[in-house]
């Protein structure tokens, strides 16, 4: 069976694309920062017949990033990587002039340079993987200005950047960075607690990570909306 690494998959899109794979007899390694949360989302996967393995902790951390690489190991290799996890850099989302230096360097250190060093770890495993495939989780504050979203938006397009790069040097693989759209998350919630319009739930901007699995179509940055209307 394929296996997956997925990281914050305790809740939102994570535990929905996790659900979605495991529908379809993927292998499956989850992290997240929340253990309670996390093992809710382990084991109801287990109840439908997923294997699963759950391993709490904090993706900057080097040595967390190798317990999820040799658990994946432990499962048949890596065939995907999807960094899904981020940080936003304060909440509620700050103006640049008020924007803390520490929260920009959280951000940048969760949704970039944990993401580029879980990569390198699996990178050996995804070249061995008949389809190896990395999904950086973007956001259109990557390649749109708005007020208050400069610092979580400059590391969006900063994790593009590196996913279009490593597209190009690792012509081998498939590196798609993904805008899944606006989406009801508590990532959401955080970043804009007075925002009470509704937006759609996670699952389902899922099918548009499927389709890219199905189809396999070349490195790049791709959009879930243009994608569920059948666009690219």
């Amino acid at each position: 069976m394929p296996v997956a690494i997925i990281t914050g998959a305790s809740k939102g899109l994570g535990r929905a694309l996790a659900e979605a794979l495991a529908a379809r007899g993927w292998d499956l390694v989850l992290d997240a920062r929340g253990a309670e949360g996390l093992r809710e989302t382990a084991e109801w996967l287990q109840a439908h017949k997923a294997r699963v393995t759950a391993l709490a902790g904090d993706v900057t951390d080097a040595g967390h990033r190798a317990e999820l690489v040799a658990a994946a190991w432990k499962l048949g290799g890596v065939d995907l990587v999807v960094s899904n996890a981020s940080a936003l850099g304060a909440e509620p989302l700050e103006r640049l002039e008020g924007l803390p230096l520490d929260g920009l360097r959280r951000a940048l250190e969760v949704n970039v340079v944990a993401a580029l060093g879980l990569v390198q770890e699996t990178l050996p495993l995804l070249r061995a993987a008949e389809t190896g495939t990395v999904i950086a989780v973007s956001s259109d504050a990557a390649a749109e200005a708005y007020e208050t979203w400069g610092g979580y938006g400059a590391s969006k397009a900063a994790l593009d950047h590196l996913a279009a790069v490593l597209g190009e040097e690792e012509p081998g693989l498939r590196v798609w960075a993904v805008d899944p759209g606006d989406m009801a998350t508590d990532l959401y919630a955080a970043a804009v607690p007075d925002d009470k319009d509704p937006r759609p739930e996670p699952a389902s901007v899922v099918p548009a990570f499927l389709r890219l699995l199905d189809e396999r179509p070349p490195s790049g940055r791709y959009g879930a909306p243009a994608l569920l209307e059948g666009r690219r």
